[in-house]
């Protein structure tokens, strides 16, 4: 198989999950073996989307370069490799990606318009020769990848959750990513929510571009504080569990979102893997570990 770029240079505008910044974002095509770049344009400064360019995990995925990062590069990555992406360059005039919708189907969308931009060198492929595995024993989290003819993923997540229950996902290269798992968005838990504003996290967050699930009880007071967080005139608990009138686009989207981060974060390893990627919990964090010990541990990569 050859390489992939855009065909086309494609504008996102907005704001920020974490930072509530405001961010125009550029993505368009790159020539062949350039593999994703991000490139801050108020600094002038290229940060490759690699492994070692991971600085921080809390909450989302950040790269840094030269100490200037750019944040929550995940859904953005997850949807280039989703649809078959090699090569991309990212333009941004600040430091985090926009949560647009808070899945990766704005991209998807705008991408698959024009169609893809087939190159003339075959398609670099990242190879191992050994299973490899990391734990987090404190959180029971954990990510094996296996080697494979061809790029796959599935993820089990159980958060205890009376609401969420068990939910799992999968994908191989090749599936229906833009309509199965693209439009799936990031969600978080109600009691979360006032932590994370504390530690300044969640200032661009609102019920449009995250699935709150509310697991224990709640008073009106907190939900209306919830409401101020949001910038929300009114928020209200459903039946089902979930803050505000949400309508979910899967059963289990969470469980498909946490698949779309996996494939995002994945991606760091430098290309498009032959191994299956199989997780349980996964989060951005354990996801870095493990995408960092491929690298170590690369067989092939062409």
């Amino acid at each position: 198989m050859n390489q992939y770029t855009l065909s086309n240079t494609y504008v996102f505008k907005g704001r920020g999950l974490h930072t509530g910044k405001e961010a125009t974002v550029k993505v368009g095509p790159a020539a062949e073996d350039t593999g994703i770049i991000f490139y801050r344009t108020d600094a002038a400064v290229r940060i490759p989307a690699r492994a070692d360019r991971i600085s921080r995990t809390d909450r989302c995925t950040i790269l840094t370069e030269d100490g200037v990062s750019v944040f929550t590069i995940e859904h953005l990555l997850s949807a280039l490799t989703g649809l078959g992406v090699d090569n991309a360059f990212v333009e941004i005039d600040n430091d985090e990606v926009p949560i647009l919708d808070g899945s990766a189907l704005p991209y998807v969308s705008a991408f698959l318009a024009d169609g893809l931009e087939e190159q003339a060198a075959p398609r670099r492929y990242i190879t191992i020769d050994e299973e490899i595995e990391v734990k987090d024993e404190q959180t029971g989290s954990w990510v094996r990848v296996t080697p494979a003819d061809k790029f796959s993923c599935e993820v089990t997540v159980d958060f205890n959750s009376r609401v969420l229950g068990v939910q799992s996902a999968s994908w191989t290269e090749g599936d229906d990513y833009a309509g199965q798992i693209a439009p799936c968005r990031t969600f978080c838990f109600f009691h979360e929510l006032e932590f994370l504003a504390s530690k300044g996290l969640v200032k661009g967050g609102d019920v449009d571009n995250a699935i709150v699930i509310v697991e224990h009880p709640v008073t009106r007071e907190q939900v209306d504080r919830m409401a101020s967080i949001f910038n929300q005139p009114r928020l209200d608990v459903t039946e089902a569990g979930y803050l505000s009138n949400l309508t979910l686009r899967f059963d289990n989207e969470c469980g498909r979102h946490k698949l779309l981060d996996l494939i995002g974060d994945i991606r760091l390893a430098g290309g498009f893997l032959k191994a299956h990627v199989s997780a349980y919990k996964p989060g951005h964090t354990i996801n870095s570990v493990l995408t960092k010990k491929i690298v170590s541990k690369i067989l092939v990569n062409g």
